[in-house]
């Protein structure tokens, strides 16, 4: 484990560097040694700096939850990180593009909680319980740590993935709001579109079989650390689509048929 020290300082450079829009060399260059539970450490230490600042958090994304997405990353389980309040957009509206350093755009079912969630033994039946109801979003992904090193092209690990808030930035909620038992939602699918060409299209069984089994991983997850998923939180499921570049001007649609779409431009 990483000392305390260098825990706090590296969560104070990611503080910075959203504030500054400066993305940061990778801390697993920098601490060949950082582990998993590191990432996590970081990212604990960065959510009690955005606390301080009087924000607060709105629920939690799952991130890695493909297979290709874990096999790229060469780890076996998804990782997780807390929504922030101000993470959060109007659908329908423009976002400014210089609030971000390098976004990309992924497609996901958001899960809105009516009662708490609470593990370990929690099951996908119990998340299908407590959900209240289940609603198309998209997530605005960031890297506040370098995806690719400047000098070597290497790829970020894991470790600094897990430390930048699981690289989320934004989330934009919208369509048609459905009980969870509506649908049949390992079938829910999505067409992405930018500018008016569909860039990405999938199927929400591509989360895991099914978007509420990382809702399950999660409150099993969490639960070691006597932290839980509660009533009114937003949780993002997990991309069943690959992330799509984004910038300045770009018109984003995403088209999740009979549960309505959800859009935004970058400006």
């Amino acid at each position: 484990m990483l000392p305390q020290d260098i825990v706090a300082q590296l969560a104070r450079e990611l503080y910075e560097a959203r504030k500054s829009r400066t993305a940061l060399r990778q801390f697993s260059a920098r601490f060949p040694q950082m582990t998993v539970d590191d990432g996590y450490a970081i990212q604990r230490a960065w959510v009690a700096l955005e606390l301080a600042d009087g924000r607060r958090i709105r629920g939690r994304k799952i991130g890695l939850t493909s297979r290709a997405m874990q096999q790229a990353s060469q780890i076996s389980e998804p990782d997780f990180a807390p929504l922030m309040d101000d993470m959060f957009f109007e659908q329908g509206s423009d976002i400014e593009a210089s609030r971000f350093i390098a976004p990309r755009i992924e497609v996901e079912l958001a899960f809105v909680l009516g009662r708490p969630l609470k593990g370990p033994g929690t099951t996908l039946f119990d998340v299908l319980s407590a959900t209240e109801y289940v609603t198309p979003a998209i997530e605005i992904i960031d890297a506040r740590i370098e995806q690719f090193d400047r000098d070597t092209r290497v790829m970020r690990k894991v470790t600094d993935t897990i430390s930048d808030f699981a690289a989320n930035a934004g989330i934009v909620l919208g369509g048609r709001p459905v009980r969870p038992d509506a649908v049949d939602l390992r079938w829910v699918g999505a067409l992405l579109h930018k500018n008016g060409v569909i860039e990405e299209t999938g199927l929400a069984a591509g989360v895991l079989n099914h978007p509420a089994t990382g809702v399950a991983w999660l409150a099993n997850k969490i639960a070691p650390y006597d932290e839980q998923l509660n009533a009114g939180d937003v949780v993002l499921a997990g991309s069943f689509t690959r992330p799509t570049t984004a910038r300045a001007g770009d018109s984003i649609h995403a088209d999740y048929g009979p549960l309505g779409s959800v859009a935004f431009r970058l400006v």
